[in-house]
């Protein structure tokens, strides 16, 4: 089962993962059948694998002031081969207001302090310019094309920490 005190904080945003009875409201609620079936795939993502449940579920991208709902954002199955991949949309009348950079920052950070996750991924539509301007400004670099269109991917910076030890001779 998910753990459902997980909650992504940003200055605007809070970040959560879908429980099942909210993805299946997400699913009742659409009536785009690319997103409900989008939707059930993380749902019976989830359902197969409870304990990979925040690898597939929908995580919600809330106003931290009112809580409403200004989209969501998924990852697309757990780590293969060090990589995730990303998916994320703002809801119509949200958009323009620099929610899908805030919040995709946060899941890739959040991405990044899992095991086995040095790349993070996405694809965006061909004509979907929002969608590659979040990307880019997130620094992630163009990867080739994908099923979806242009494909992106942003590398884990490893933070090295080194001390320099000044070593003095003493006579």
């Amino acid at each position: 089962m998910v753990k459902t005190e997980i909650k992504l904080k940003t200055k605007r945003l809070l970040i959560s993962p879908a429980l099942e009875e909210e993805l299946r409201q997400m699913i009742a609620a659409t009536s785009d059948m690319e997103l409900k079936q989008a939707y059930q795939e993380m749902l019976d993502g989830c359902l197969e694998n409870p304990g990979q449940w925040l690898w597939y579920t929908a995580w919600k991208i809330c106003l931290k002031e009112n809580g409403q709902v200004v989209g969501d954002a998924c990852f697309k199955g757990p780590a293969r081969c060090c990589r995730v991949e990303i998916g994320y949309g703002i809801y119509d009348g949200f958009c323009g207001k620099g929610y899908a950079t805030e919040a995709i920052r946060k899941l890739t950070e959040w991405a990044f302090t899992q095991e086995n996750v040095y790349f993070v991924e996405a694809e965006t539509a061909p004509d979907n310019s929002a969608s590659k301007r979040v990307l880019e400004k997130l620094s992630f670099r163009t990867d080739g094309i994908g099923k979806e269109g242009p494909r992106f991917v942003l590398e884990k910076k490893e933070m090295n920490n080194y001390s320099i030890i000044k070593i003095q001779d003493h006579d």
